[in-house]
């Protein structure tokens, strides 16, 4: 990759639960995000020769709070025609359960994921840039507003969270951007 990468960061917000698995999309194709400077998209196919590594889980990007990782198989990911598509064991830790608590609330912003972009792996058409090929390192839980649209973040265990629901959460998420 030549100088040195910097590690990328973006948001999406697809996220449901079951007893203690988390399910949902770290990132979707189907969205653009506007980064302030650029605007950016994800092609399919992105993600696939990234998978085969060792990903973390993470709580908003913290290294010190490992939630999962594919090595162990807590962490399992898949891209599909939606996006990539995650099942995340959570752990019996603090952090864990702070995700589930924040999870049952509808308290969550949504998924995130780091990437270094590789040499030939984006292409730009004036001030949009799309991925094409990501090195992905980790996805993360956060509590911040998403860079993507297009997901949904909700909990489901107990009980179903219906679409009203849902809508009504997306709505509130894209009021609080407009003040972000």
């Amino acid at each position: 990759m030549g100088a040195a990468a910097t590690l990328e960061r973006r948001f999406a917000t697809d996220l449901r639960s079951t007893g203690r698995r988390l399910e949902g999309y770290a990132a979707t194709f189907s969205a653009t995000a506007d980064l302030g400077a650029f605007r950016e998209r994800i092609s399919v196919g992105a993600f696939r020769n990234a998978l085969s590594g060792d990903i973390l889980a993470l709580l908003d990007h913290d290294a010190g709070k490992v939630l999962g990782r594919t090595r162990t198989g807590t962490l399992e990911l898949r891209e599909d025609d939606k996006g990539l598509a995650f099942s995340l064991d959570l752990p019996d830790t603090a952090a864990g359960r702070d995700v589930l608590a924040l999870a049952a609330r509808g308290d969550l912003g949504g998924m995130s994921f780091g990437f270094l972009v590789p040499e030939g792996g984006e292409e730009w058409d004036g001030d949009t840039r799309t991925l094409r090929s990501i090195d992905l390192r980790e996805i993360s839980v956060v509590s911040a507003w998403p860079a993507y649209e297009g997901t949904e973040i909700a909990l489901r265990y107990y009980r179903q969270h219906n679409g009203s629901q849902r809508r009504a959460r997306a709505l509130r998420l894209a009021e609080a951007r407009q003040w972000a």
